[in-house]
């Protein structure tokens, strides 16, 4: 699904990534982790086309994304959250997820201007869709509440759901769970769950919740100074003392 080739950029000289390379196979939830300033977020801003890597290849089915504008990249079904909750504060949740399906929406402004029957109908589907998201996700109860008053839980579930209108095929998280308490959390994690298992999207999520990584990823990267120093199964990360040295404290600590 995703292929991650040779990945470097810098900023005022200082690497954030160097030579970074994995792969995402269809239907899998693949963490990344590793200490602040490791350069997982930045992977997320190279994929979806915020940053212009200096060497490298992102490959998704097949395609090379590199180069492309982020609305195209997510018109090609790649949508994301961020680590720092991005909602659109003085609109309502439900707008909100209008918002992120607006990519497949057809009528023009002219066409929606002219009332055109088409355009009617389609917004009405698209309210449809988006009112069964926030239902999904357990939303539908502050449908027409503004965003930015919502407690940081909700927003971190309504961003979730702005990207899911998009219908994409990769969904990229970036620290979904931080700031959730752990009831909010587990919840958290039951829907990544069900993402995977029942709509078959490919997940790719940086998280520093280690309970949440370990619950549900099927395969762990773990980056240090931008660059990879392990990859395997939850079990093995969890062991492995490269991991341990860098990520989760010394051996002796």
């Amino acid at each position: 699904m995703l292929g991650v080739e040779d990945l470097s950029i810098s900023f005022g000289g200082l690497t954030a990534l160097d030579g970074l390379g994995f792969r995402v196979a269809e239907r899998e939830i693949f963490a990344l982790i590793g200490p602040n300033g490791a350069g997982k977020s930045t992977v997320f801003n190279v994929v979806t086309g915020l940053y212009r890597p200096s060497a490298g290849r992102v490959r998704f089915r097949g395609a090379d994304l590199l180069g492309l504008a982020p609305h195209q990249i997510a018109r090609r079904g790649v949508a994301r959250t961020f680590q720092n909750t991005e909602v659109f504060r003085t609109l309502t949740a439900l707008d909100n997820v209008l918002i992120g399906g607006h990519a497949h929406l057809r009528g023009g402004l002219l066409r929606a201007a002219l009332g055109a029957r088409l355009v009617r109908r389609e917004e009405a589907a698209a309210r449809r869709r988006a009112r069964a998201l926030l239902e999904r996700l357990g939303l539908a109860d502050v449908a027409g509440v503004e965003a930015g008053g919502l407690p940081l839980g909700l927003q971190k579930r309504l961003e979730v759901a702005r990207a899911l209108a998009a219908e994409p095929a990769l969904l990229l998280l970036d620290e979904p769970a931080s700031g959730l308490n752990p009831t909010e959390t587990q919840t958290l994690m039951a829907l990544i769950r069900r993402l995977r298992d029942e709509d078959g999207l490919t997940i790719l999520v940086v998280e520093h919740d280690m309970e949440l990584v370990m619950g549900i990823s099927d395969r762990v990267a773990v980056l240090n100074y931008g660059r990879k120093i392990a990859e395997g199964k939850p079990g093995a990360i969890a062991t492995d003392p490269a991991v341990i040295e860098a990520y989760l404290g010394s051996a002796d600590g």
